[in-house]
């Protein structure tokens, strides 16, 4: 079997070896529990579209990048996912797109801070920081599960958290330390991630992480070299938490820093090199400090005060010669552009309370808090600079009515206030709205449940949009949805089990502000989008160690000029399905054969194939001998060595990649 390239020397490094442990709350109201074997336990519990990816299958999926670690995710596309430069995450047909990194209606956090830039052209969404550094990650779809976190999203929410001390101690007094080893041969990939954990005392625990990645210009499946696919990825995690009697304190620091020379400015490498080549320096901070109080045996107290700031620098410098236009009458216009330094910072105080509280027959999980958010940009060519100060405040409330119904109604307000660095888009600008969604479900003793939402959300004006009419406007969404699910155990043979969960959803967006490159007299060039889609999640266990995971994502955009002339939405993503099927032989070793299929997409200017790609992996955990404690993964990405470019993607996928990571825990 031909592999792309030799493989580089063993290395030494880290990863977690254990998952996430489970939680559960004090008082009447206990967490979800997952049963079953199957790679990934599919969420039937909750009419909200959402999907967990715990440490085990982040491990076993060996993702380069924070992107990899979602593309399995029902509605998930990605744009040029396997780089975190002129890559972005698309969320049922809205989020990154071939221009911007970023139409703010998908939001990414970290700890709870918001990271990522608004629309930075070209450039993509500066996603800095490495799978490496996280323990779980969950991705909400569609707008009905999004009031908690922003305002705005239509595609939906990214939360990942980082990895805790106690992850590798167990939460007991001593250290811990673990060493990982990851290469690929595909562009000769080489990752190194070290963590030391901590307890000098059952109540104190301190973690630090440090991940070295590196990849060199990967090839696809004919063999040719991918343009802009060659990156280096330091990155940091310093995390402390201390808990004194109800109380706690959580600080957790992560950086992650770049620099590329001689690189396409256009990082989507859509326009022929037109732009040149820039050297751009990235520099990508994040700090979060959280203060929770949770009282024991009070119901209604489970207060947290987090504190936190996403800061983003992006530096470019033009590389003289690079572009085709040097010499010319545009080259004047165009230098300002890629020689543009950027910088981001969100600062967010959130104060949250989670309560239980029993009424009656209803049972409520209730979760209200409020936001102070403070964005701050420099002054940039094509990206206008100012502050953007918000507050927004919100309430869900969970409602379980007896054993079998629960209703969800939800609310968020946010105001803001833009003003512009420049004299010429000073401001202030005002904004505020009012916005909110609601949830059914109804649940049956035989494990059915059928359930459906209504919402409805305005993306209030971005610094972006200083010095144009867009600043007077915001955008505007309404989602329906509707769906059923099943969940029973012992169902073919005792101890197995099947989860299946689908979603039929509507969303309709309208006063356009993101996707006009300009203004046509009183009205956009866009009028309304709409999309609608299915997507299905199942899942299947037994008890001897077989599984099977099935996703599949049917959907279809139109855009409707103010005319009435409508065609496929731009960025509709393909109808794509994902199998995987595997046995877990004890605890020691875990196999399993995956398939990605996506169909033909036909767009108004060409036609994109569909594709079917294999994958195949094996994480072997030793139960003894001199390798006992250690982890040994390897996976064969694109087996057949497909050649093929994805839906949404500017630049083609990488061919055979063989992957093999080495870790353990001390």
């Amino acid at each position: 079997m031909r592999l792309k390239a030799g493989l580089p020397a063993l290395m030494l490094g880290t990863t977690a070896l254990i998952a996430s442990p489970a939680r559960a709350q004090d008082g009447a109201f206990l967490g979800t529990l997952v049963l079953g074997t199957s790679k990934r336990a599919v969420q039937t519990e909750t009419a909200t579209p959402v999907t967990e990816i715990n440490q085990e299958e982040m491990d076993d999926r060996q993702a380069g990048t924070v992107a990899e670690l979602i593309d399995s995710v029902p509605g998930v596309s990605l744009v040029n996912g396997s780089t975190p430069s002129g890559s972005g995450i698309n969320i049922r047909g809205f989020g990154a797109n071939g221009t911007y990194g970023s139409d703010q209606k998908v939001k990414v956090q970290i700890d709870g801070a918001d990271v990522g830039g608004e629309e930075l052209y070209r450039i993509g969404t500066q996603l800095y920081t490495d799978p490496m550094l996280f323990r779980e990650v969950s991705v909400v779809r569609g707008t009905v599960g999004s009031f908690e976190f922003g305002s705005g999203i239509v595609g939906g929410v990214v939360k990942l958290e980082t990895k805790d001390a106690s992850d590798f101690t167990g939460g007991q007094v001593g250290f811990a330390f673990g060493q990982t080893v990851e290469f690929s041969s595909n562009g000769g990939g080489i990752t190194s991630s070290s963590i030391l954990a901590w307890q000098p005392v059952a109540n104190l625990e301190l973690l630090v992480n440090y991940t070295w990645r590196d990849q060199g210009n990967q090839t696809d499946g004919r063999d040719r070299v991918i343009g802009n696919s060659a990156f280096t990825l330091p990155s940091g995690l310093i995390k402390a938490r201390y808990r004194f009697g109800d109380h706690s304190l959580t600080l957790a620091l992560s950086q992650t820093e770049t620099s590329d020379r001689d690189v396409p400015y256009d990082s989507f490498t859509t326009t022929a090199d037109a732009f040149g080549n820039v050297d751009r320096d990235v520099l990508s901070r994040t700090a979060v400090l959280t203060y929770r109080y949770k009282p024991a045996g009070n119901d209604l107290v489970d207060l947290e005060v987090a504190l936190s700031q996403a800061d983003q620098q992006i530096d470019q410098a033009y590389v003289p010669g690079s572009s085709p236009l040097e010499g010319t009458p545009d080259f004047p216009t165009l230098l300002p552009l890629v020689e543009a330094d950027h910088r981001y910072r969100t600062t967010k105080l959130s104060v949250k309370n989670r309560a239980w509280i029993e009424t009656g027959i209803i049972r409520h999980d209730l979760r209200a808090g409020v936001e102070f958010i403070y964005k701050k940009r420099l002054e940039a060519n094509a990206a206008p600079g100012g502050t953007d100060r918000r507050i927004a405040a919100f309430v869900v409330d969970d409602m379980a009515v007896g054993d079998w119904w629960t209703v969800s109604p939800a609310l968020r307000y946010e105001r803001s206030v833009i003003r512009g660095a420049m004299t010429t888009t000073a401001g202030p600008f005002r904004a505020e709205a009012m916005m909110g969604g609601l949830s059914v479900r109804r649940a049956f003793a035989n494990g059915v449940a059928v359930f459906g939402s209504a919402a409805y959300t305005e993306s209030l004006p971005i610094i972006d949009d200083l010095g144009t009419a867009l600043i007077g406007m915001s955008e505007k969404a309404r989602t329906y949805e509707l769906g059923a699910s099943f969940d029973r155990t012992d169902l073919f043979t005792p101890g197995d089990r099947v989860a299946v969960k689908v979603n039929a959803y509507w969303t309709g967006l309208y006063d356009i502000t993101s996707y006009t490159a300009g203004l046509t007299g009183p009205g956009l060039q866009l009028d309304r989008v709409e999309m609608r889609g299915v997507e299905l999640e199942a899942s299947y266990g037994t008890e001897a160690g077989y599984y099977v995971d099935f996703n599949a994502n049917h959907a279809k955009g139109r855009e409707f000029a103010p005319s009435g002339a409508s065609a496929r939405w731009r960025n509709s993503p393909a109808d794509s399905a994902r199998l995987t099927v595997g046995r877990r032989f004890g605890e020691a070793v875990d196999l399993s054969w995956e398939v990605v299929a996506n169909r033909a997409v036909q767009t108004p200017t060409k036609r994109v194939p569909g594709f079917g790609v294999h994958n195949l992996r094996l994480t072997w955990s030793p139960q003894s001998g001199a390798l006992e404690g250690a982890t040994i993964r390897a996976g064969i990405e694109n087996l057949f060595d497909r050649a093929y470019t994805p839906r949404l993607s500017t630049r083609p996928a990488s061919g055979r990649n063989f992957k093999v990571t080495l870790s353990r825990v001390f």
